[in-house]
């Protein structure tokens, strides 16, 4: 493949008269890519529009800018183009893909494990109120993939604990129930069972479920703060919602009801998880698979 690169290069220096700068840029993230493919043991003759993801998400994951994803996607497209122009490869794998295309389907998800260390290691650490209140967002956010708007915005009232949902006032004030499950019931019903002793019925200032420590409502910068503190962002433990129940076999229609999406596109980020756990079990099954 370092060959095939040198001559593009070279192609890119002699027919298309490009700059040193912009030839240097492109020979840096195309041996990016192949380091990459060796790692993952991928011939790059073979590569195809699905198996490109995992790399951009790589790049992603390691907090490069849409900008420089854009720049290697475009930098990967020419050279697969001028692949298949010299005969090297019988047909362009990334001819229909365009960059917006392709970067609307990466949000950042974690793994399973992932969230699971995250929330069993602070639930050790819990201590007082505002730690219960922490665990309390961290747990919601995960257990119903609600917006960080939709999160700082519930009221006590929107608590369905008996009956095991909450009631989410989402975009265009439509209104959605999100079901939650036993672990984010336990640690709510701790956080609610602080947040009505510390103020009596007479002194409570709002109905906001999330306070700080003013007794007011969590503002978004507030939010954000207590998610980054350890180590993520309020969508990711949104997209991680998603994908796992994609992962876990869930309709594409219901995890948009569930994430309040008025489009299936919007939803539609997340396929290409889906169509990987699809090949994974046709692959598992399938005889001759």
């Amino acid at each position: 493949m370092q060959d095939k690169i040198k001559d593009f290069l070279e192609h890119l220096k002699m027919e298309r008269g490009l700059s040193p700068n912009t030839i240097a840029s492109y020979g840096y993230d195309l041996e990016k890519y192949r380091k990459f493919l060796d790692e993952k043991k991928i011939p790059f003759v073979k590569i195809s529009e699905e198996s490109l993801v995992p790399y951009l998400e790589d790049l992603k994951n390691k907090g490069l800018s849409s900008l420089s994803i854009s720049r290697n996607l475009a930098a990967i497209k020419g050279f697969y183009k001028f692949l298949f122009a010299e005969g090297s490869v019988p047909s362009d794998p990334l001819s229909n893909i365009s960059s917006p295309k392709l970067w609307k389907r990466l949000p950042m998800v974690l793994k399973k494990e992932e969230v699971e260390k995250l929330l069993t290691s602070f639930n050790e650490q819990r201590g007082n109120g505002f730690s219960s209140r922490n665990l309390a967002v961290l747990e919601l956010l995960y257990a119903s993939g609600l917006r960080a708007s939709e999160i700082i915005n519930l009221k006590v009232s929107d608590l369905h604990l008996k009956q095991d949902y909450v009631r989410v006032m989402g975009k265009g004030r439509k209104e959605r129930i999100v079901p939650i499950g036993s672990r984010a019931k336990i640690v709510l019903s701790l956080y609610l069972k602080y947040w009505r002793g510390r103020f009596t019925r007479k002194d409570r200032p709002t109905n906001i479920f999330f306070l700080s420590r003013l007794g007011k409502g969590l503002s978004r910068q507030s939010l954000w703060k207590i998610v980054k503190r350890h180590g993520v962002k309020p969508h990711t433990l949104r997209h991680s919602f998603a994908t796992h129940l994609l992962e876990g076999g869930a309709n594409l229609r219901a995890v948009q009801e569930l994430l309040g999406h008025s489009s299936i596109s919007t939803t539609q980020i997340y396929t290409h998880i889906e169509k990987g756990r699809l090949k994974e079990i046709h692959r598992k099954y399938h005889p001759r698979g």
